[in-house]
């Protein structure tokens, strides 16, 4: 299958999924809080996306709904809520989101081949489930990540649906945490797709951003979230200590699962990245270790 007809197939699906999150909306029961109805609807969609994804047997259906999500939620809770559409915080709020959806979607977008191929790390989280893979699939795969991701827009809902203090400092460091961790992402995932065209056989990335960071493109996705901590606390200062949860997960996330995955793969795939290992720090940038020579 082409990669026309592959994104087209994908976006079907999420036409499909949205609407039918909009539907329960629209028509379903309501709760008493906005946070719940649009963690429903944000169920209703994943399903959706997971029943693509098994009709094709492609988990990868669900790869571009981390990034188009959040905008769907932000833009149902600032309509919804009964707060000033001229509140400057939520106005910044949607536009470092915006901003974050649209790089990290138009990547998506670029580097994805085609349906004929799949993230490699599903498969395997597929077969160590044996019998279970079906629910491998739905939980791992599909409802693990929407439950972050909702965890992380929790200080959005904040801003968006509470009347909060005027504009502070802290409001400006997270306004420039969230586009510095748009740039510094856009910028990692350049650097990498030219180094994957160049690149000689068992060469290993060690230019540029991957000079100071093995995952620069990952601590510019954690620094994105903490952001919107930063947000949610200038919103509701008094919830400091409750609104990083979604943050926290999220690192727990990368340096638990996401990172160690890939380190593995790259160690098995490229016995030179051991060398970058022992010189370059695994996630938030510094210079590189000087590694003396034992000849």
């Amino acid at each position: 299958m082409s990669k026309t007809a592959s994104l087209t197939r994908v976006a079907i699906a999420y036409v499909l999924a949205f609407g039918a999150a909009s539907a329960w909306l629209a028509w379903g029961p309501d709760t008493r809080w906005l946070w719940l109805d649009g963690l429903l609807a944000d169920l209703v969609a994943t399903l959706v996306v997971f029943a693509a994804s098994r009709v094709h047997r492609n988990s990868s259906f669900y790869d571009a709904y981390w990034s188009v999500l959040p905008p769907y939620l932000a833009i149902y809770w600032w309509l919804a809520a009964d707060v000033a559409r001229e509140d400057a915080r939520a106005w910044l709020v949607l536009g470092v989101i915006a901003l974050w959806a649209v790089r990290l979607t138009g990547n998506w977008i670029l580097t994805f081949p085609g349906l004929h191929h799949e993230d490699w790390r599903y498969p395997l989280v597929r077969s160590r489930a044996g019998r279970l893979e079906v629910l491998a699939d739905l939980v791992g795969i599909h409802l693990v990540p929407t439950f972050q991701v909702f965890l992380g827009m929790v200080p959005v809902y904040v801003v968006l649906t509470r009347p909060g203090p005027a504009l502070r400092w802290l409001d400006g460091v997270a306004l420039v945490v969230g586009v510095g961790a748009v740039v510094l992402a856009f910028v990692a995932d350049r650097q990498m797709q030219r180094f994957a065209r160049e690149r000689a056989p068992g060469q290993v990335m060690d230019r540029g951003l991957w000079a100071w960071s093995r995952h620069p493109n990952y601590f510019g996705e954690i620094s994105f979230w903490w952001s919107l901590a930063l947000f949610g606390i200038a919103a509701a200062p008094g919830d400091w200590w409750w609104l990083p949860v979604g943050a926290v997960a999220m690192v727990a996330m990368f340096l638990g699962a996401s990172i160690p995955m890939m380190e593995q793969r790259s160690l098995e795939r490229r016995p030179a990245y051991r060398e970058v290992v022992a010189r370059v720090p695994v996630l938030v940038p510094r210079p590189p270790r000087r590694v003396r020579s034992t000849s």
